[in-house]
């Protein structure tokens, strides 16, 4: 299913690491980015959903245009519903545009016969089927529910502080 929401656990854990330095809002407009093209395959019933997007190629062709994009389109959207922010930096837009796009391609890769992640310089994928389907589903909702738990410590101090 293109979209899928567990993506973004990994997201949260990257933004807790990497705090104001990542942007989880540009993280996750990437994971839509990233899955037009199955989007697409899915509309118009193409044997092949995960092609040119999901290649390392794609994600770092995917991910420099969502860094462009992503810094104006998140502060629209947060200044529209008047949700306060820290500014939002280039460095964060970038950051979290590509580790939103290069995790995805790790992720599916994992659960998608149809990816081949190195093309054009491989043609197999080694990381298909490194753990069941299942696992990998909760080892994105435990980091999620990790990066969750350390952000909120995070904001939490500072209100003390």
């Amino acid at each position: 299913m293109p979209f899928t929401p567990i993506h973004l656990g990994p997201g949260l854990a990257l933004k807790a690491l990497g705090g104001r330095h990542v942007s989880f809002m540009v993280f996750g407009g990437t994971q839509v980015l990233m899955d037009i093209e199955p989007l697409l395959g899915i509309l118009q019933d193409t044997p092949v959903l995960h092609g040119m997007s999901h290649t390392l190629a794609g994600a770092l062709a995917i991910g420099m245009l969502a860094g462009v994009i992503g810094k104006p389109v998140s502060w629209a959207v947060l200044r529209r519903l008047n949700i306060p922010h820290a500014p939002l930096t280039w460095t964060a837009s970038f950051a979290g545009a590509l580790l939103g796009s290069f995790s995805h391609i790790f992720l599916d890769a994992v659960m998608h016969a149809d990816m081949r992640p190195w093309w054009p310089f491989r043609t197999d994928n080694p990381l298909l089927y490194l753990m069941g389907i299942d696992r990998l589903h909760l080892a994105c909702a435990l980091t999620g529910l990790l990066g969750l738990a350390v952000i909120a410590l995070r904001a939490k101090r500072g209100r003390r502080g």
